[in-house]
């Protein structure tokens, strides 16, 4: 597995605004800064315009970039952040030179990647047609209007059809840049990246990108250190009432506590964090698949099979042949 080339689109002659920052700054941070000791080399980074640049930009702001359209062909992976409001809000066209460029990316073998409303450039370049996408939840029925052949999701943070992926707005961004360095790197590097910018690890695509009733923050104390002591303790055989009685809860509370934090009930947050445990253990150790289903709480090699081909689709051995150089140690690696 590599890093590779990732070409990010600017639409400067249109002005980014401020409050589109954030999405356009997220590959910049993730791709963009070398981590030489977690992976050498890394990712390199191309900020590709699309035009000359603003004279004005909203609030003040304009960019100028050193790559242009063309270098959107032959990178590995192209990011579009975002698109400029008027082209979601207003049917205000997209460049024209954009879609041709985003489609010959395409054609010439590169990953496609939205966040947030930049698959309304993946979609006007076609190449969402007949696939599930999403987008950030407040403009989800205008994409899904405009573009019938898409199938919207409006409920995910992310959505990997394999070579096109698309997230929602806004820290889903994140989400799935982290999952791209994860596909690429491992999980161990995609947790350890995670760690630096001081965020969780791992959100799947398929969480909710709201939460209708979010934990209160004072009760935080309640749900968090049981959590935590959960993941420290995989290799056990833990019960939804094991973890509700931890943390001083019954099992309902707990179970509506954690659904509603996570948006994942318990045993699907548990059977996450033994995936995570065990693909960490692949890519880090030489360890028997035996020994990594027992320290994963996944019980089996059967049964850590079953999962990995049902929720990955590959083997444990498939998966262990993609880090052949990550394994520097037949011990048990600190749990990260």
């Amino acid at each position: 597995m590599s890093a590779g080339s990732v070409a990010v689109v600017v639409t400067e002659e249109i002005g980014v605004p401020s409050w589109d920052l954030y999405e356009l700054s997220i590959p910049c941070t993730v791709f963009g800064k070398p981590q030489a000791d977690l992976a050498d080399p890394w990712y390199d980074l191309r900020l590709c315009g699309t035009g000359g640049g603003a004279e004005d930009g909203p609030q003040g702001l304009s960019l100028r970039t050193r790559y242009g359209l063309d270098d959107l062909v032959g990178a590995d992976t192209v990011i579009v952040p975002s698109v400029p409001d008027p082209c979601v809000e207003e049917g205000m066209p997209l460049p024209p030179e954009l879609i041709t460029a985003l489609r010959r990316a395409y054609e010439a073998g590169a990953r496609m990647v939205s966040l947030c409303t930049g698959a309304f450039a993946l979609a006007e370049a076609g190449l969402l047609d007949g696939r599930r996408a999403t987008a950030h939840w407040m403009h989800t029925a205008q994409l899904a209007e405009r573009y019938p052949k898409v199938e919207v999701d409006a409920s995910v943070l992310y959505v990997d059809d394999g070579d096109v992926l698309t997230s929602a707005g806004l820290t889903a961004g994140l989400d799935l840049c982290l999952h791209l360095v994860r596909r690429d790197l491992g999980a161990h590097v995609a947790n350890q990246l995670a760690r630096r910018m001081v965020v969780p690890a791992h959100r799947p695509g398929g969480q909710a990108q709201f939460i209708e009733q979010p934990v209160p923050l004072g009760d935080d104390e309640g749900l968090a250190p049981v959590l935590e002591w959960a993941r420290e303790h995989l290799d056990r055989p833990l019960t939804v009432a094991d973890l509700a009685r931890r943390a001083a809860m019954s099992p309902r509370t707990f179970y509506r506590r954690l659904q509603a934090a996570t948006g994942a009930t318990p045993l699907q947050w548990l059977l996450h964090q033994r995936l995570g445990r065990a693909r960490s253990l692949l890519e880090s150790t030489d360890l028997p698949v035996e020994r990594i289903g027992e320290l994963s709480g996944l019980g089996t090699a059967n049964n850590l099979r079953h999962h990995f081909l049902k929720h990955l689709g590959v083997s444990p051995g498939g998966y262990r042949r993609a880090f052949p150089g990550a394994r520097a140690t037949r011990g048990e690696r600190p749990r990260t």
